[in-house]
């Protein structure tokens, strides 16, 4: 029976363990993405901007507005997105309790097979699956079947303040680097700034997903500097024309 129970509470815990796991990975992940965004954004606007004028002015209230107007979008994005999969997790939550209470039995034989497929054998899966039922049945089928935690659903608070945070933090720099370099070195010294960040957050992005570092990090930088080249350009056409 001791040996049941300490089986019976490491599924759980790892079911929950890993869960928590994914999660954290998953706000980091995003931390990632949205700092990447910001320097990305901020970058090829100030670029822009620089190409078409040299007042210090225009630059500071472009790259202001910018960074407020793109925190509040990734914001808004993040806790809309990260709602309707909290909405699509209760709802899961909800008709797996409605399942409990019509068929407990039929619920209890599915918890012992996932236990079966993740290698107990019949028996131990079976008391497994009964003592966790006993404990909490909608948390132990809740996280076994459906990966989901009833009581830590998750929160678009968080997902929106981590998103506009790291979104802003990124952008600072692109911003810091073009307004505090002489004119004539601004928009080197913002391409190389930019270059180097966009290749650290492309291989921690890389690094999280255990992919391959080399191609992530040319991706992203490659990326950052097609967008600044464009506005760079279109900033060019906007300046001559307005001359």
């Amino acid at each position: 029976m001791t040996q049941t129970s300490s089986l019976g509470t490491l599924a759980s815990e790892g079911d929950s363990g890993t869960q928590g796991f994914h999660t954290r990975l998953n706000w980091l992940r995003a931390a990632v993405l949205g700092a990447n965004d910001g320097i990305v954004s901020i970058a090829g606007l100030v670029v822009g901007v620089a190409a078409a004028t040299t007042s210090s002015h225009a630059l500071l209230v472009a790259g202001v507005a910018g960074v407020i107007a793109g925190a509040l979008s990734m914001a808004a994005g993040e806790y809309v997105s990260v709602s309707t999969q909290r909405d699509g997790e209760r709802s899961l939550v909800d008709r797996k309790r409605s399942e409990l209470r019509a068929d407990p039995d039929g619920q209890l034989e599915r918890l012992a097979a996932l236990y079966r497929a993740k290698g107990l054998d019949a028996h131990l899966a079976e008391q497994v699956a009964e003592q966790l039922t006993s404990r909490n049945a909608l948390a132990a089928h809740a996280e076994a079947d459906l990966g989901v935690d009833p009581e830590e659903l998750t929160n678009p608070w968080h997902a929106a303040w981590a998103s506009m945070l790291s979104f802003t933090l990124g952008a600072l720099l692109p911003l810091a680097a073009v307004l505090l370099t002489p004119v004539s070195w601004k928009i080197p010294v913002t391409v190389l700034a930019v270059t180097v960040a966009l290749a650290i957050t492309g291989a921690s992005s890389a690094k999280l997903g255990e992919a391959p570092a080399v191609p992530a990090t040319l991706r992203n930088v490659l990326g950052g500097a097609t967008a600044m080249a464009v506005t760079y350009g279109v900033g060019l056409l906007f300046g001559t024309l307005g001359g």
